[in-house]
């Protein structure tokens, strides 16, 4: 896995112009199964991935922590909000709520568990968002995160040999999204 994982970043450049004109592309001709199909790929991927081997994400980056997330988890620890968020978060470039620091304070590095686990922010439950419904509108937080996930990376990269945007499948498609 550690193999695997540094040369993820490598990997992940090396097909990123192709993958950011691949989705160019489906946003203008978005088959309209393309959320089943994400959906297919992501629970196949994740039928053999095993998060708790990797962690990358909790190691490397932080999620968007909502208004929510900061009162469900600043609850769980039984502190008011405004201590949470003065001791573990601070506002990114784009005045998200983001930890103060990686790797992620929550996550026990001896097992690669998170301590907060059953109340994690929202983004933490969702990612790598690869089954997400709307697919079409995050893809290039998508191909930001093959940089990070390896399970992402695959889902990517399996998704352009099913549904090819040449030849007989462009009939396939629709106009739109």
């Amino acid at each position: 896995m550690q193999k695997r994982l540094a040369d993820l970043p490598r990997l992940s450049k090396e097909v990123e112009k192709d993958s950011l004109k691949y989705f160019q592309r489906l946003k203008r001709r978005t088959p309209k199964t393309l959320d089943l199909t994400m959906r297919e790929l992501h629970d196949e991927e994740f039928e053999k991935t095993d998060c708790l081997e990797c962690a990358n994400c909790c190691k490397t980056s932080s999620p968007i922590f909502t208004l929510k997330d900061i009162e469900r988890i600043s609850k769980h620890f039984k502190m008011k909000e405004i201590d949470f968020m003065n001791q573990f978060l601070e506002r990114d470039g784009d005045d998200f709520y983001v930890l103060q620091t990686v790797p992620c304070h929550f996550l026990d590095e001896n097992d690669n568990t998170c301590t907060i686990y059953d109340v994690r922010p929202k983004a933490c439950a969702e990612y790598p968002h690869t089954n997400r419904r709307k697919f079409i509108q995050i893809t290039d937080l998508t191909v930001k995160n093959t940089s990070i996930c390896p399970a992402a990376f695959r889902i990517v990269e399996n998704l352009k040999e099913r549904l090819p945007l040449s030849g007989k499948n462009q009939t396939k498609f629709r106009s739109g999204s």
